[in-house]
């Protein structure tokens, strides 16, 4: 099937760096140009500023840059397609992002900061760094407000098995019977519309999964389906209907009852957490669980759709090298 966008096509199509800054402004901004200004919201007041030899203007270092700036004719400040997004202050070439944002919207199995590395010639970090902002782009809420109907909900366990540590770990303490010193993540996948939210929690209890939950759905208007943990037991009365499977007596799915969808985006994200990243840390988990719950979400759409879908969503997502954690609630 072909595609708007492939490597050939980006390639053939991005020879300079003024043509990714205009395919950038076509992606983001429909090609006419941008509808507000970033930085005081004046609608129809725009207009570009025409470099003095037609091609490159100088920064204020004096360096020559091909970068598309625009003015507001309201506030009269100066900004470019790169204002306030995931792009600003970035000194890797808009080729190379352009590039490099196909790639992971096409890599069902995520792609690795040393792969991008190597494959665009730029540092370790300065590609981990890209990939994080990238993830923050695919951050999506509900799509208007709160949803309702069918939703199926588990939860799972990331971390590396403890009989595969060295006995001299200091993990390897004695623990309670039934609990784990690994990271628990909840999962939502909405039945009709297939799209998925999870997100980390401190631990199974009641007291974490009806927030998480919460956060997505209208318990009003949402039906429950999970399995027989005792936490959902306790939280039932909160929403309109609950349902569950009981794994124990051998069920699994009682007609569209059941936490198979759960079980299978849980087995994508794990295949690629262990078989691409090989290890992902406690605090930039829920970052992670972004980019597969996008990728999970948007399974049928073409990576052109996905490539275009991240940079709607690029704007107030600055996200700078120190404080790249992700928020969690513990």
């Amino acid at each position: 099937m072909k595609q708007e966008f492939s490597i050939p096509k980006l390639a053939g199509m991005l020879r300079t760096e003024t043509d990714a800054y205009l395919l950038l402004e076509r992606l983001r901004w429909g090609g006419e140009g941008p509808e507000a200004c970033p930085k005081c919201g004046a609608v129809g007041r725009q207009f570009f500023l025409n470099p003095a030899n037609r091609h490159l203007r100088k920064t204020r270092t004096g360096r020559p840059t091909e970068r598309r700036i625009w003015k507001c004719g309201h506030c009269r400040r100066k900004y470019s397609v790169l204002t306030d997004t995931i792009f600003h202050g970035t000194k890797i070439s808009i080729r190379t992002w352009l590039l490099v944002i196909f790639e992971f919207s096409a890599s069902k199995n995520s792609i690795s900061a040393w792969e991008i590395s190597r494959k665009y010639e730029v540092t370790n970090e300065t590609a981990w760094h890209m990939l994080h902002r990238i993830r923050e782009a695919t951050k999506f809420g509900p799509p208007a407000g709160l949803l309702g109907g069918a939703v199926q909900v588990d939860e799972t366990w990331i971390g590396g098995e403890p009989k595969n540590r060295h006995r001299n770990d200091p993990r390897e303490r004695p623990r309670a019977y039934g609990t784990s010193d690994k990271q628990p993540v909840v999962s939502l996948v909405h039945y009709e519309t297939r799209s998925a939210y999870s997100r980390v929690v401190a631990d199974v209890t009641a007291k974490s999964l009806l927030p998480a939950i919460r956060a997505v759905m209208d318990p009003k208007r949402t039906h429950l389906h999970t399995d027989s943990a005792r936490a959902y037991q306790q939280i039932a009365r909160e929403f309109a209907a609950h349902e569950y499977v009981n794994h124990s007596a051998g069920e699994y799915a009682r007609g569209n009852v059941s936490t198979n969808l759960n079980e299978g985006y849980f087995s994508q994200l794990k295949r690629s957490l262990d078989g691409t990243h090989h290890h992902v840390s406690v605090e930039h988990l829920q970052r992670y669980l972004h980019q597969f719950d996008f990728l999970y979400t948007h399974c049928k759409a073409t990576d052109s759709d996905r490539m275009r879908l991240v940079l709607s969503n690029v704007a107030g997502r600055r996200l700078p090298y120190k404080p790249v954690p992700a928020k969690v609630d513990f």
